[in-house]
């Protein structure tokens, strides 16, 4: 399971719960920015070129935050859990992500995981 699956069915599965409440949950993809994450690891000085020219195509940090922005912000988000969100829009997740029985194991396993189940 990637991070990306896991974030979107945890968070299925957090807007079920919260159904009844004035609470939205939602997740996101920022997309490819442009960040120092990793910068300190020691890596080749071959992958250090490469991802040097690949990230000239990343976007800003300033731009990979207007989703989270917007979805912190915007009424229109207001009341609609659940979603999955790219370029401030609402976006339509793989069909993994929509499976309702992965999202509850997920959830489960994680109680487990964190002592609270």
């Amino acid at each position: 399971m990637t991070s990306t699956l896991a974030n979107i069915l945890f968070t299925r599965a957090l807007a079920k719960r919260l159904h009844a409440t004035e609470v939205t949950a939602t997740c996101l993809h920022p997309g490819f920015v442009r960040t120092n994450i990793g910068h300190n690891n020691e890596v080749s000085p071959l992958f250090k070129r490469i991802f040097a020219f690949v990230s000239r195509f990343a976007r800003s940090p300033e731009k990979g935050a207007e989703t989270v922005i917007h979805l912190a912000t915007s009424p229109q988000v207001q009341g609609a859990s659940g979603g999955y969100y790219f370029d401030c829009k609402l976006a339509a997740p793989s069909p993994a992500a929509q499976d309702d029985d992965s999202a509850e194991r997920l959830w489960h396993v994680s109680e487990q995981l964190v002592g609270i189940a």
